[in-house]
């Protein structure tokens, strides 16, 4: 393995290690991953500098949520790898409606082990329009 895997590997890592404490949910030790100043964007274009924030936003939207990982795509680059984490989200609504199946795609950014820029994208906004009976 040469140095642009390890590297890879251990910023691939960094990302997992992310992902597990943002699950229980734990924001300082998620916290521990990220590099001073990130911006954590999300779907609607929604900016977090700090995990304890996009807690706080969870927290109005699901009742909780988790998410099962299906896979990262790892994509070395010269000092910087690029991770997709994609899957579906689980969970309840606040209401306490059980989902599942919601699809998600975190895009993150690693320099040496920290976690320089994340987005969000998931299906969660369509799934809430069609509780309430939207349609297009």
């Amino acid at each position: 393995m040469d140095a642009k895997d390890e590297g890879a590997a251990r910023d691939a890592a960094a990302v997992t290690a992310y992902l597990e404490a943002s699950m229980v949910p734990d924001p300082e030790t998620a916290a521990r991953y990220m590099a001073p100043g990130i911006a954590i964007v999300f779907t609607g274009g929604r900016v977090f500098r700090h995990p304890r924030e996009v807690t706080a936003f969870n927290a109005g939207r699901y009742a909780w949520v988790k998410k099962r990982m299906e896979r990262l795509d790892v994509v070395p680059g010269d000092g910087l790898t690029t991770v997709y984490s994609l899957g579906t989200l689980y969970g309840a609504w606040p209401d306490g409606t059980a989902f599942e199946g919601n699809r998600y795609v975190d895009r993150f950014t690693v320099r040496d082990g920290l976690i320089v820029s994340m987005e969000v994208w998931n299906d969660s906004a369509e799934r809430i329009l069609d509780r309430q009976g939207a349609s297009a």
